[in-house]
C-alpha cells in the first residue's frame, strides 16, 4: 500500500475547472453488489492541468473470499490479498478522509461509473463503523463528474456497450496498461473526461455545480428509461437505481 499526503491544492474563483484539480477515483471489488461486496484495490489521483501531483493507492485484505471470477477480472487472489493486503478498516479510512478533505475544498471527484464506487465505500465504511464521506466533509456529496453520465447524456441513442473500454475507443483515448487494475482505470477515465471536453467543449463553460446538477436529470433520465426497458422484457429493475452520485 501506498499513502502519500495530500498537498493543498482549491479550486479558485473564475479559474476554469478543467484545469485546475480533479481527483480521479476507482476501486476493484470482490463483485457488484455494492451492499455486500468488498473493495480489494483502490486508487486516488490528484491531477492539476492533465499532470499528476499525488496517487494514492491501496490493496486491502478485505476479510472474505474473493470469487475466481473477480479475481480474473483485477488479477487479486484471494491469498494475494491475505499476505500482501492492509486491514479494510485502515485504508478505508484513508480512502474516504483523501476524498473528503477534497470535497470540502470544492475539488470534483471524477470517476468512471461513480455510482458504484461511492456506494460501496459507504457500505463498507458502515459495516467498519467508520463515518462515511458525505459526514466527513460535513456536505452532501457534489461537483461530480462522471464519464459515463457524460457520454450517456450527450450521445443518448448512440448504439452498442459503454464499458470504460468501450469509450476509451469512442473518444480515442489511448489505454496505458490493462483496464481492470484501479489506478490504470483512474487514468484512462481522466483521459476520457478530457477528451468530452474537446468534443463538447460547453462543457468547459458550465460550472461544475451546473454539470452536476444536469448529471442527476441525465442518469434519473437513463435510469427510467432502462427500468423501463427491463419492465417490458419481464426482467427486474429494482436495481437499477435512480439517485446519482450515490444510493
Amino acid at each position: 500500500m501506498t499513502y502519500v499526503a495530500h498537498s493543498e491544492t482549491y479550486i479558485h474563483p473564475g479559474h476554469p475547472w478543467h484545469d485546475g484539480p480533479l481527483t480521479g477515483f476507482d476501486t476493484e471489488t470482490t463483485g457488484v453488489n455494492v451492499v455486500h461486496d468488498r473493495i480489494v484495490t483502490a486508487a486516488i489521483v490528484e491531477r492539476i492541468d492533465q499532470e499528476t501531483t499525488t496517487v494514492h493507492d491501496w490493496l486491502i485484505n478485505p476479510g472474505v473470499e474473493i470469487p475466481d471470477g473477480a479475481a480474473q477480472v483485477h488479477g487479486i487472489t484471494t491469498e494475494h490479498a491475505h499476505a500482501h493486503g492492509a486491514e479494510p478498516a485502515q485504508a478505508l479510512n484513508e480512502m474516504a478522509d483523501v476524498l473528503a478533505r477534497n470535497i470540502s475544498r470544492g475539488i470534483p471527484i471524477v470517476a468512471f461509473n461513480v455510482i458504484f464506487d461511492l456506494t460501496i465505500l459507504d457500505a463498507e465504511l458502515t459495516r467498519h463503523q467508520l463515518p462515511t464521506v458525505a459526514q466527513r466533509s460535513g456536505r452532501e456529496i457534489s461537483r461530480v463528474l462522471d464519464p459515463l453520465v457524460i457520454d450517456r447524456g450527450r450521445d443518448r441513442y448512440r448504439r452498442g456497450k459503454r464499458t470504460l473500454a468501450h469509450l476509451c475507443e469512442h473518444y480515442g483515448v489511448a489505454q496505458n496498461g490493462d483496464l481492470h487494475s484501479a489506478d490504470v482505470d483512474v487514468a484512462a477515465t481522466l483521459a476520457v473526461l478530457h477528451a468530452q471536453c474537446e468534443k463538447y467543449p460547453d462543457l468547459k463553460d458550465q460550472t461544475l455545480d451546473d454539470i452536476h446538477a444536469w448529471q442527476v436529470t441525465a442518469h434519473r433520465t437513463w435510469a427510467e428509461s432502462f427500468r423501463e426497458f427491463l419492465r417490458s422484457k419481464g426482467r427486474p429493475f429494482e436495481s437499477v437505481e435512480l439517485q446519482w452520485p450515490v444510493r
